[in-house]
């Protein structure tokens, strides 16, 4: 190690804030931690060049003093935290090397999100989604400012500061959740609490924090049913939960069992175990009679806990359930307890593998749906999510299966590609039918820019290296480019076929889709897979240990204690 970077290591070794805290001056505290920081960013360029790993690994000690920061000054009323200002997660300082193409590519993303986030700006500021041909706002989420909070870590990552304020300002000062609304449970979890988890683990804000809280304790009635399986409507206002009437009273799989990686999330940086005891119990209730395959259909009665007679997919009501079992794992850092998370994955991957088909003549990979004993040849797009949930799981198994998993996942990404690349516009359907010798064909026709493709496009590049993964899905970004920009925006298109447009720019194209192609284009350090886990609406989350006996982790285990440290999915949606 060189001169410069091992002096520097060694003032840190005299920096660390737990030397301090039996100390009566605070503000001694506060200066050495200022003094840490100042000495991880000097003479940035030459520790850059000679001494990549030994930066990153400091910048992340300066990330973990952060957050112990943030407890301190929770303990003292909150006097430290605005002082902490250049302690937030900062992802422009990442030590990495960039690809020059990569570079141009990333700089065109954040162009278009800039494009979208102005135009939500102009015509829509405060409402829920845009519509950009008629240059209004309209409040499909009950005027939650859906699209605002949503964006709010894509700008963040983007390094879009100006934009992330403004954004911070209304939501401290204008956001009210005691609207007289209907609520999906589901859609308000994965957009609202999950965009607001993600930009407090981001940035530190407090703010998000106890935004999050309010709206997840308006929506915890839901979960007051004789199985702990929760309705999935609320009204925000009154509570009153119950379930929408097409459902004939069910509850849905997908809506039922996506909102525990985000309870578990707040539970952990709230310090009150009750929302993630609420979501963790269907989950114990659900594994009682968890079948072998671990396919579940996807109708589910809130008071029995039996399953209706209904569609087994990973496309639209079912998908983000089997997510959510794999990520919960890896949110709780893969410790034992969250084993039963993975054991139940992996029993779904085995019922994934039974509804796999190949089409003819092209040999596409894609997953059936099933009914009783019966098999339909449909694929959604949403269950283009799929090859990356695989990908990303496919390191927990044994050398064999993990490479068998991974191939899976390669072969279905493949498939995914061409659901793009076999319309006239390059953007894929809603859902896709396969007939003997005829291979795929388009089935409901809109686009209304998902993600869920380049997400996993994201991920296998990730996992891979692979450069392939990002061609692919500069390409989809060029088809989005040319397809759906409109002068006011971004919108969908009724049919893939004629490319005759729709008039939503849909919250989750600046939560997730410009999202993940942004970080396709970005090094791997930026948003790391060994420190974040993503929620199925894109947002990132701090990966945090979780203790035996259920106890809540603490994003600060590491330092206290390094020795532990081993709906927008519903296609009735568009």
């Amino acid at each position: 190690m060189a001169r410069s970077s091992r002096s520097l290591s060694n003032k840190l070794r005299y920096c660390h804030p737990l030397y301090y805290l039996k100390r009566p001056k605070r503000l001694a505290l506060l200066f050495i931690v200022f003094v840490c920081a100042s000495l991880v960013v000097w003479d940035r360029q030459t520790l850059v060049r000679e001494h990549e790993d030994e930066v990153q690994k400091l910048r992340e000690e300066v990330a973990h003093l952060q957050n112990l920061m943030e407890e301190l000054s929770n303990a003292h009323g909150g006097t430290v935290k605005n002082i902490f200002s250049w302690g937030k997660t900062d992802l422009s300082n990442k030590v990495t090397q960039d690809d020059p193409i990569n570079l141009q590519r990333r700089e065109k993303v954040k162009e278009a999100m800039l494009h979208a986030w102005r135009s939500y700006e102009t015509y829509a500021w405060g409402q829920d989604e845009l519509q950009p041909q008629s240059k209004n706002g309209v409040d499909s989420f009950g005027g939650l400012g859906a699209t605002l909070v949503d964006s709010l870590d894509t700008l963040y990552i983007m390094g879009l500061t100006e934009e992330f304020q403004k954004a911070r300002e209304w939501i401290a000062n204008s956001l009210d959740f005691n609207k007289d609304y209907e609520a999906s449970v589901f859609e308000t979890t994965i957009r609202v609490v999950g965009g607001l988890l993600s930009a407090y683990d981001l940035s530190g804000d407090k703010v998000f924090l106890d935004k999050a809280r309010d709206i997840a304790d308006r929506l915890l009635p839901a979960w007051d049913t004789p199985t702990g399986i929760p309705y999935n409507i609320i009204n925000l206002a009154r509570g009153n939960p119950h379930n929408p009437s097409w459902t004939g009273g069910e509850s849905i799989l997908a809506d039922s069992g996506t909102e525990q990686l985000e309870f578990i999330v707040l539970s952990q940086r709230s310090g009150d175990p009750k929302y993630q005891q609420k979501a963790e119990t269907v989950i114990t209730y659900i594994n009682k009679t968890f079948p072998d395959d671990g396919l579940l259909p996807i109708y589910i009665d809130p008071r029995s806990g039996r399953t209706a007679y209904s569609p087994i997919t990973f496309g639209a009501m079912g998908d983000s359930f089997y997510e959510y079992l794999l990520k919960v794992w890896i949110q709780g850092n893969k410790t034992p307890a969250v084993k039963l998370y993975r054991d139940m994955w992996e029993k779904s991957m085995k019922g994934l593998v039974s509804l796999v088909r190949r089409s003819t003549p092209s040999s596409f990979t894609y997953l059936c749906e099933k009914n009783g004993g019966s098999l339909t040849d449909k694929m959604d797009e949403l269950a283009c999510f799929a090859p990356g949930m695989v990908a990303l799981g496919s390191s927990g198994y044994g050398p064999e299966d993990s490479k068998r998993y991974l191939s899976l996942a390669e072969e279905l990404a493949w498939t995914c590609y061409n659901f793009y690349q076999s319309t006239p516009t390059k953007l894929a359907g809603e859902n896709y039918f396969f007939h003997e010798g005829q291979d795929m064909s388009v089935g409901t026709s809109w686009n209304i820019l998902r993600p869920e493709t380049i997400e996993s496009l994201f991920y296998l590049w990730r996992l891979t290296g692979n450069k392939t993964y990002q061609e692919w899905g500069w390409n989809i970004f060029q088809a989005f480019e040319k397809n759906s920009r409109i002068e006011s925006g971004y919108v969908g298109l009724k049919d893939v076929n004629t490319g005759v447009k729709d008039n939503k720019m849909q919250t989750f194209f600046l939560a997730e889709t410009l999202k993940y192609l942004y970080l396709l284009f970005s090094p791997p350090s930026v948003i790391s897979l060994d420190e974040w886990v993503f929620n199925t609406e894109a947002h990132p989350l701090r990966i945090t240990p979780r203790l035996e006996g259920g106890k809540l982790g603490n994003l600060n285990e590491k330092l206290k204690s390094k020795f532990r440290i081993g709906g927008r999915k519903e296609g009735r949606e568009g």
